[in-house]
């Protein structure tokens, strides 16, 4: 017959998964409107200046 699993190769899979989600916890946390707009504004800031310097066709 098969043997039983030991009940504690739960709790290291969860462990594992904690120690995870802990590190995500110290990353930097950016709004995606406040990406989109940095986007949008640094190439409307690109398209003005390639017009101010005569660069736009």
């Amino acid at each position: 017959m098969s043997k039983k699993k030991s009940e504690g190769s739960g709790l290291m899979s969860s462990a594992g998964l904690m120690r995870y989600f802990e590190a995500d916890e110290t990353a930097i946390r950016l709004d995606p409107k406040m990406v989109v707009g940095a986007c949008i504004g640094s190439g409307a800031l690109i398209m003005a200046a390639n017009i101010a310097f005569h660069l736009w066709p």
